[in-house]
């Protein structure tokens, strides 16, 4: 009998096996085969006229945080990256924190609405999806710029006697991104607070705690999944944007997504702009892992 049940279950592991051969074999060959050519470009020596040479060299990972002087022949730091660099995890940080801001209090009131009226709530909030994302963008520009609704509104208010300059500033750019990966943070938000038993909620009142101690007490340690889920699904795109900072930046603002095309494009050294993918991807694992990490660790304590 025991032969017969290690026999079925041989037979069930090889046709799972069968059926996740299409998924592993197009992760293979759609995402670690680009991966691996971008990694190998990074040690090879850049084309005159773009592409690359196939000559072993250190110099794009040299140049992605160093670079030497022309005139006098010594390195130094390459303040232009570690800015890029510096702008893109700044304002990603801050993409997510504000997303997370605005984006908490929304699932909390979907979730907290009678269940037939939910779903038309979570339709306002998927429209936008519905959308090109460059034509939202352009929908913000219009708001912000000089001429725009925001600048319109405040002068005809008093408030201000010249518009303000919003467009082409970390601001603008900022406000983008919100604007775009917000409803990328209320969905998981949303997913984890509709199964939350608001019992608990009630009875954290009943015990004589403040909305603030519920709200950290109760709420946020059984939600936290969908607060990672949602930083995570905020701050890795955000991360790599280009078309929000083009726009909003004008590019003045350049982030790591920006710098690469750049590279790949207009500075034809593929094997920087393959370092600067990398370096990139290296960010974001790290990022991710000391989150994860971190929101794991925490001992959640129920009011």
């Amino acid at each position: 009998m025991a032969d017969l049940t290690t026999a079925a279950d041989r037979r069930a592991a090889r046709t799972r096996w069968l059926l996740l051969a299409p998924a592993l074999v197009i992760l293979v060959f759609a995402a670690s085969g680009p991966l691996l050519i971008t990694l190998v470009y990074s040690f090879l020596t850049p084309g005159d006229y773009g592409g690359v040479e196939w000559q072993f060299s250190w110099s794009a990972w040299f140049n992605v945080f160093m670079e030497r002087d022309i005139f006098e022949d010594t390195l130094g730091f390459s303040d232009a990256h570690l800015s890029i660099f510096w702008r893109s995890v700044k304002l990603s940080l801050m993409t997510t924190v504000l997303c997370l801001f605005f984006g908490f209090p929304t699932a909390y009131f979907i979730a907290t609405r009678p269940k037939k009226q939910r779903d038309l709530w979570m339709l306002l909030i998927i429209i936008p999806f519905w959308t090109n994302l460059l034509i939202r963008t352009f929908a913000v520009v219009e708001l912000i710029r000089n001429e725009g609704t925001v600048n319109t509104v405040l002068i005809a208010l008093g408030i201000v006697d010249e518009p303000i300059q919003m467009l082409f500033t970390e601001f603008s750019i900022l406000v983008g991104m919100v604007y775009v990966y917000l409803p990328l943070m209320v969905l998981p938000l949303y997913a984890s607070m509709e199964r939350l038993d608001f019992s608990l909620v009630e009875a954290g009142y009943d015990l004589y705690a403040s909305r603030f101690q519920v709200l950290r007490r109760v709420i946020l340690p059984l939600v936290k999944p969908g607060v990672i889920a949602g930083s995570i699904l905020v701050f890795v795109p955000s991360l790599g944007a280009y078309v929000t900072p083009r726009v909003m930046g004008g590019g003045n603002q350049l982030m790591i997504g920006n710098l690469i095309e750049l590279q790949f494009g207009q500075g034809r050294n593929w094997p920087l702009g393959a370092a600067l993918s990398i370096t990139l991807l290296a960010i974001v694992m790290v990022a991710l892992m000391a989150y994860v990490r971190t929101a794991g660790d925490e001992d959640p304590r129920h009011g």
